[in-house]
């Protein structure tokens, strides 16, 4: 179907543009990290963009073979935020227009705009008057070429195609003032075909066409006041507990400094180190229904007993005491909370061959290897007190960001959005680009790997596998947003302004270029979200559980 897809960034303006935190990286504020990636920002402000003289008609970017109307104008690359008032700027026409608003699904509105006779008259009236100044027919001087020769010069179809874009030009932004302040940015659409308005224009002298545009999505909560007093669990993963964590770092330094020597006259002891062949099969009665299981199998594996806690319980246990050159055959069952969904429950017998044994020439813990342990430290109980006080640190950030995820969860669940696919879609891209950059920066990839990730069948692949997640997303940030007005939170001027700098400073630091307003609504958006989830932790009653 031929529809009429026009890019309105030419006819309407925002007032600012919306937040895109995609483009939007600094130290204090990570993207990866932040909880809030974009809200939604409705048009404020409408702008007209004038008639650009028909004669230049290709450069309009009217495509002739799928009779759709693509406006082109100079205006189109200014910014955004050069808008002025609606009042202002539209100009006045000859007669009212009258639009109808239709709700559609996922918060979009649909505005069927009958345009009278009067105002497509005055519409003609102007693409004669430009034709009439930049035509230079033979025989003729310009401005002076009566309007029957001038159309025939021009071509009646094409004066027909001008007045009809010219109509929509000036009547637009008219119609669109039925959503002022809800319409979302970049998701104004004629969807009526380009033939359809000729034929109605050239038949009755009048013209009617369809706009949908996403709005912004209203926000239920199950309750009122759902958000307040929310009891929140927050599951803590016991690798993180300082004290358990300080030793294990305190032991890893210990082991480092103790050279590595052969062991030829006994079988392996908790605390060696071993170099191992790993293959593993599948139990089964009937040995044609054995096979491998290539993800448990390994050739030439350091292993490490200390670290029996990271490998299939019961497997130290039965390779204990295995020699060079021994080879143990064993049964083990994956447990039900393997990390591979695949092996769950699964019975496997593995086969293991001891190539190299080791162990650890440890030097006695105590102040005499304080500074190796630690540099620039003398006894032993200052290095713990130090690993102490940073896992402590490392314990306090986990356990807050946790605590900020269980909340967010929470809120996600407590609203019903109905999301726009615009809105839907611009989050996604935004997580889409935010992971091919991390990708981008931990492996070089190649031009053709890059356009292979970049194409539209990748992205949206991603958006559909992603569905689940970015809706969750999305209903998070709209119930925080939410939140910040009805409670009228507010952050200090002078924090905006701090990390405003700093993260100005580190773009200047990089030689990146940016925009300091782009940056101060992010920075604003993120410190609005730090202010809610604060809020909520106060009013909230959190438990937390160690896993």
């Amino acid at each position: 179907m031929e529809l009429c897809s026009i890019n309105f960034r030419t006819i309407l303006h925002s007032s600012p543009s919306p937040r895109r935190l995609s483009s939007f990286s600094s130290p204090s504020f990570s993207l990866q990290n932040s909880s809030f990636k974009s809200k939604p920002r409705a048009f404020n402000t409408l702008r007209h963009s004038s008639l650009t003289p028909q004669i230049q008609l290709f450069q309009l970017g009217l495509d002739r073979q799928n009779s759709c109307f693509h406006p082109v104008s100079a205006s189109s690359s200014s910014s955004s935020s050069s808008s002025v008032t609606a009042d202002s700027e539209i100009d006045r026409l000859p007669a009212d227009l009258n639009v109808t608003e239709t709700q559609e699904p996922n918060s979009r509105v649909k505005l069927q705009v009958e345009v009278p006779p009067l105002v497509c008259e005055d519409c003609y009236k102007m693409v004669i008057a430009e034709f009439t100044k930049q035509a230079k027919v033979p025989g003729f001087r310009p401005g002076k070429v009566p309007e029957s020769i001038l159309v025939n010069y021009v071509g009646k179809k094409n004066v027909q195609k001008a007045t009809v874009e010219s109509i929509l030009r000036r009547t637009l932004s008219h119609a669109m003032l039925k959503v002022t302040g809800k319409a979302l940015q970049d998701s104004i659409r004629i969807v009526t075909k380009f033939s359809e308005l000729e034929e109605t224009y050239s038949s009755l002298g009048s013209l009617r066409y369809d706009v949908v545009v996403d709005v912004v999505p209203e926000i239920k909560w199950i309750t009122e006041d759902a958000y307040k007093n929310m009891k929140i669990v927050v599951e803590v993963d016991s690798d993180i507990d300082a004290h358990k964590a300080s030793e294990r770092e305190l032991r890893r330094r210990h082991k480092s400094i103790g050279p590595l020597k052969i062991i030829t006259e006994r079988g392996l002891q908790i605390g060696d180190v071993t170099v191992l062949d790993i293959s593993a099969t599948t139990i089964d009665q009937d040995e044609t229904k054995i096979k491998n299981i290539p993800s448990a199998e390994s050739k030439g594996f350091h292993f490490d007993t200390d670290d029996g806690d990271k490998v299939l319980p019961g497997f130290v246990d039965s390779i204990i005491g295995i020699r060079p050159g021994e080879t143990k055959s064993f049964p083990l069952v994956f447990p039900e909370s393997w990390k591979q969904e695949n092996l769950r429950g699964l019975h496997a017998q593995f086969t293991v061959t001891c190539k190299e044994l080791f162990y650890r020439d440890l030097p006695e813990l105590n102040d005499s290897i304080a500074d190796k342990l630690l540099p620039g430290h003398t006894t032993v109980e200052q290095v713990k007190e130090i690993l102490l006080q940073r896992f402590l640190e490392v314990e306090q950030t986990a356990r807050e960001q946790a605590t900020d995820n269980a909340i967010l969860d929470q809120l996600s669940k407590m609203v019903e959005v109905d999301i726009p696919q615009s809105l839907f879609e611009e989050q996604g891209r935004q997580l889409y680009g935010a992971n091919l950059l991390e990708i981008q920066a931990k492996v070089k990839l190649t031009e053709q790997q890059l356009a292979s990730l970049s194409s539209p069948k990748a992205v949206n692949e991603y958006l559909e596998h992603q569905r689940d997640n970015i809706t969750r997303l999305i209903k998070q940030n709209l119930a925080v947003g939410d939140i910040y007005r009805r409670e009228n939170l507010q952050f200090a001027t002078e924090d905006l302004v701090k990390e405003v700098e700093n993260s100005i400073a580190e773009f200047k630091r990089q030689k990146q270029e940016y925009d300091e307003e782009r940056v101060k609504d992010q920075v604003q958006e993120i410190l609005e979200g730090a202010k809610v989830l604060e809020w909520l932790k106060e009013h909230a009653e959190i438990q937390y559980i160690t896993r």
